[in-house]
C-alpha cells in the first residue's frame, strides 16, 4: 500500500500442499511475515484474504472466503470467514489469495478485474458506510462488480469494526476493517469472467450431484432453510444456555419474542443464499411500524440476537434487527458491540460506575433506546463510546474499580451466545482458541445436542455417555482436539461451518474424494493426511501466539463462568472446572502442561522444522 506496488506470482506448489488453501495459507504467510511484538495498526502488519480449493466451484456452500491478520483488538492470531459471492469472484478474477503490505498515505481502493490491479483514490468515499461506498464503487468499475469494504467505525480505528462484502456479509470478531482503517484501505473491489478449473471433470460432478442431494435431505440443512440461525433462540433457552444479562444468566424471560418462529410469522419478507447453496438460510426482515420502521435487510442471525437481545435484557425485535443493521452500515462485530455495551450497561446496574460517568446516558436492561444511541457513539468514539470501542478487556482495565470482572473476554475477544457452565465443551474451546472466545473452530454440538451415533461412529462407543454430557469434563478435551483439527480442514478448503457441525452433512472422508477430484493431489485423498495437515495448522497458529506471549496463563475464561453457579435454568448450579481439562487437552495436542507450548517432537512431527528453531532461539521451547 506504501509504494502502490504490485507483484503476482503462481501458488507456490509446496505452500498448497502443506496448507491447502484458506486459513492454512494464511497461517504460514503470517508467521513468515510479521515479526514478534508489532503493532497491529502499523505499516509492518500484513492482510491475508484467502480463497480455498472449493471457492467458486459448484460444491455446496463453496462460497466462502476468509482474510487474516494480527489482531488489534487481541494482539494475536486473527482470522475471520464470510459467505456471499466476494470469495468466487476474486477466483473468476484470477486470484486465490492477496498479501496487502504496508500503509497508504490517503484513503484509496484496490479494483481487481481479471488479473489486473489498480490502485484508485477513495477520498470521495472515506466518510461513507458500507453501503454508500459500495453503490458509489459500483457505479465506478462495474455494475457487477463484489465489494468488500469498511464504513466508519473501521476508519475511526474501532479495536472490533468489520469488512463487509456485498452489503450483509461481514469479517468480524477480530478487527480486521480497523487494520483495513490504518491503511488507509477503505475498499476492495473485484470481477472476474475466468472460471475455476478441476482436475477430474466427471469425478467431480458425481461427487457434487451426491453432495448436493444429501444437502437437501439432511435435516439441520432443512432446519437452516426454514428459519436461518435464529432457530437457536429457542433451543438455547430450553437448554439454559441463551446468555441473558451479560452471561449472567442462561435463561431469558421474553425469549418467546425473539424465536425463529415469530420472525418468520411477524417479519420475514424472503430468504436469500450465499454462492452454490440451496440452502438459503440467510433471511431478510423488514419492520413495517415504530420507530424502526421502512428498513429492509438481511439479519439478524443468532448472535446478533443474543447480542443485542437476551444479553441486553432487550425483546424488542425492531431494535435488534435496527442494531444489526447499523453495525453493517457501520461495519462493526455484532457480538463485541452488544457485548461491551452489556459490559457497560452491568456496570452500572451494579454500582461500579455511576450514570454521570456515562454522559447521563439511562442504560438499564431492556432500555433499547440508549443502546442504539451507544451503536453510534462507538462507531464514531463519541464520549464513552471511544472507550468502548477499544473492547471490553482494556474499557474495564481503564475503568478498574472491580469492572474486570464484568469483562466477559477471552484474551481480549468478547464471548459469543454460548456459556461454558451448561456446556463444557465449549469452555474448554473458549479457552484455547487461537483467536480468543472462538465459537466458530472448535465448538462441539453432540455434547448439547446429545448425537450419541454421531460421537460413537467419530470417538468410539466406549466414550458414551460422558462425551455427551453437556455437564461431564470427561472426554472433552479429545472432542475439542479432533473437532479442531478438522474444522481446520473445513476452513482451508473453504466451506460452510454449517456442513461439518453435528450431525455433519460432509466426513472428512468426503473432503477425502472431492480433494482430488479439483486438485489432482492424490495425497489430500487420505483421511490420516488430512488431520495430519489440520493439526499442523493449529499448532501453526499456535506457535504464532506463543511468539507474542501467549502461555497457558492465558487459556482462561472469564472468571464469572469458573466462580458463579449458573442461577437458574436445567444447569443450575453449574460451573466450569477448566484445569483438568487443560491438562487432557495440553497432553493429547503434545503441549507442555505448564506452559501449554507445542513440544519439540509434536512441532518436528507435523514438519514444524522452522517453528521449532524459532522458539528455541526465543527460549521458549519446553525442556
Amino acid at each position: 500500500m506504501t509504494s502502490k506496488s504490485i507483484y503476482i506470482e503462481p501458488v507456490n506448489e509446496k505452500l498448497a500442499r502443506n496448507y491447502i488453501g484458506g486459513s492454512g495459507f494464511a497461517a504460514r504467510i503470517l508467521y513468515d511475515m510479521l515479526k514478534p511484538g508489532i503493532d497491529p495498526f502499523s505499516p509492518e502488519n500484513v492482510i491475508v484474504i484467502a480463497t480455498g480449493p472449493l471457492t467458486g466451484t459448484l460444491w455446496p456452500t463453496a462460497g466462502r472466503y476468509m482474510m487474516a491478520s494480527k489482531s488489534p483488538l487481541t494482539g494475536i492470531w486473527g482470522e475471520s470467514h464470510a459467505g456471499g459471492h466476494f470469495g468466487p469472484e476474486l477466483k473468476y478474477a484470477g486470484f486465490d489469495y492477496l498479501i496487502i503490505t504496508g500503509r497508504s498515505e490517503k484513503p484509496t481502493y484496490i479494483y481487481l478485474n481479471d488479473g489486473r490491479i489498480e490502485f484508485r483514490k477513495a477520498e470521495h468515499i472515506w466518510g461513507l458506510n458500507t453501503h454508500e461506498a459500495t453503490d458509489v464503487i459500483k457505479e465506478e468499475t462495474d455494475p457487477n462488480a463484489h465489494i468488500a469494504c469498511i464504513g466508519q467505525a473501521g476508519e475511526n480505528l474501532v479495536k472490533f469494526a468489520s469488512v463487509i462484502s456485498d452489503y450483509h456479509r461481514a469479517h468480524g470478531r477480530i478487527g480486521i476493517g480497523a487494520i483495513w482503517g490504518s491503511k488507509k484501505l477503505k475498499a476492495i473491489a473485484v470481477k472476474g469472467d475466468g472460471e475455476v478449473e478441476v482436475a477430474d471433470h466427471e469425478r467431480f460432478i458425481e461427487l457434487v450431484e451426491d453432495a448436493h442431494e444429501r444437502v437437501l435431505k439432511h435435516p439441520q440443512a432443512r432446519d437452516l432453510a426454514r428459519y436461518g440461525t435464529p432457530l437457536l433462540v429457542g433451543y438455547k433457552q430450553s437448554i439454559g444456555e441463551l446468555p441473558t444479562k451479560n452471561h449472567w444468566t442462561g435463561i431469558f424471560n421474553e425469549a418467546r419474542d425473539l424465536t425463529a418462529e415469530v420472525l418468520k410469522e411477524k417479519f420475514w419478507v424472503r430468504d436469500r443464499a450465499c454462492f452454490s447453496c440451496r440452502v438459503q438460510c440467510k433471511k431478510v426482515y423488514t419492520i413495517k411500524e415504530g420507530p424502526y420502521a421502512g428498513i429492509v435487510s438481511e439479519g439478524p442471525e443468532y448472535e446478533a440476537i443474543y447480542s443485542f437481545g437476551s444479553n441486553l435484557g432487550n425483546s424488542n425485535f425492531p431494535s435488534i434487527f435496527y442494531a444489526n443493521y447499523l453495525c453493517n452500515l457501520y461495519g462493526l462485530d455484532v457480538i463485541s458491540t452488544g457485548c461491551v455495551i452489556a459490559f457497560l450497561t452491568e456496570c452500572i446496574e451494579r454500582g461500579v460506575i455511576g450514570r454521570d460517568e456515562v454522559e447521563g446516558m439511562d442504560l438499564r436492561w431492556g432500555n433499547h433506546e440508549a443502546f442504539i444511541e451507544l451503536i453510534h457513539k462507538i462507531a464514531r468514539r463519541e464520549g464513552i463510546g471511544d472507550l468502548l470501542a477499544e473492547g471490553a478487556k482494556r474499557a474495564s482495565e481503564k475503568i478498574g474499580k472491580g469492572s474486570e470482572y464484568y469483562a466477559i473476554h477471552v484474551k481480549g475477544l468478547e464471548v459469543s451466545g454460548q456459556d461454558g457452565r451448561t456446556h463444557r465443551s465449549i469452555g474448554l474451546s473458549h479457552a484455547v482458541a487461537s483467536r480468543g472466545a472462538d465459537h466458530l473452530r472448535g465448538l462441539v454440538t453432540v455434547d448439547q445436542l446429545g448425537y450419541e451415533e454421531v460421537a460413537a461412529k467419530r470417538w468410539g462407543s466406549d466414550k458414551l455417555p460422558d462425551i455427551c454430557n453437556p455437564y461431564s469434563e470427561r472426554w472433552k478435551a479429545l472432542a475439542v482436539k479432533t473437532t479442531e483439527d478438522v474444522y481446520a480442514i473445513r476452513d482451508m478448503l473453504i466451506v460452510c461451518w454449517y456442513t461439518v457441525s453435528w450431525p455433519p452433512i460432509y466426513w472428512l472422508e468426503d473432503f477425502a474424494k472431492i480433494l482430488p477430484a479439483v486438485t489432482g493431489e492424490e495425497m489430500f485423498g487420505k483421511v490420516g493426511e488430512l488431520l495430519r495437515i489440520g493439526e499442523r495448522v493449529v499448532n501453526l497458529e499456535r506457535c504464532f501466539n506463543v511468539r507474542e506471549g501467549i502461555t497457558r496463563k492465558d487459556d482462561r475464561l472469564p472468571r464469572r463462568f469458573i466462580e458463579e453457579p449458573m442461577p437458574e435454568g436445567p444447569g443450575k448450579g453449574q460451573r466450569v472446572n477448566l484445569e483438568l481439562m487443560l491438562d487432557e487437552y495440553y497432553e493429547l495436542r503434545g503441549w507442555d502442561k505448564e506452559t501449554g507450548i507445542p513440544r519439540k517432537e509434536m512441532l518436528e512431527r507435523l514438519g514444524l522444522i522452522k517453528e521449532t528453531k524459532d522458539l528455541e532461539r526465543m527460549g521458549k521451547l519446553p525442556a
